[in-house]
């Protein structure tokens, strides 16, 4: 349980960082980056709380991986289908695309993970 949530402090940390500098300067909408913000931050909201664990606190850390694979599936697949609309920011289409589909893949292991964690209280 500690590694998945230090998993996703540093994960969500690392996704804000990146988004800032693709976005720095870019010109990009707003629109296009608050996603990645507020998904970082209720990830590490979520990492923080599941410390006292409950149903509650246990199904928003679940829930935070999901919100985080739903989002990346789109930014990967959209940058992969079809990478002249991908918007690369500061980083170059090929490299973006990378570091979202091992983005994308970690979540997802995170979100099963987070699912199958035991429950210390059984």
């Amino acid at each position: 349980m500690r590694l998945l949530r230090i998993l996703g402090v540093i994960g969500a940390i690392l996704l804000m960082a990146g988004e800032a500098y693709r976005s720095w300067g870019a010109g990009r909408p707003v629109v296009f980056w608050m996603d990645d913000m507020l998904a970082g931050t209720m990830m590490i909201a979520a990492a923080i709380l599941v410390g006292r664990q409950s149903f509650a606190t246990r199904s928003f850390f679940a829930a935070s991986w999901g919100v985080a694979v739903g989002m990346l599936y789109g930014s990967f697949f959209g940058k992969l289908y079809d990478p002249a609309n991908g918007h690369p920011g500061n980083f170059s289409i090929g490299l973006l695309t990378w570091l979202v589909g091992i983005a994308f893949v970690l979540a997802i292991g995170g979100l099963i993970a987070s699912i199958l964690l035991p429950n210390p209280r059984r």
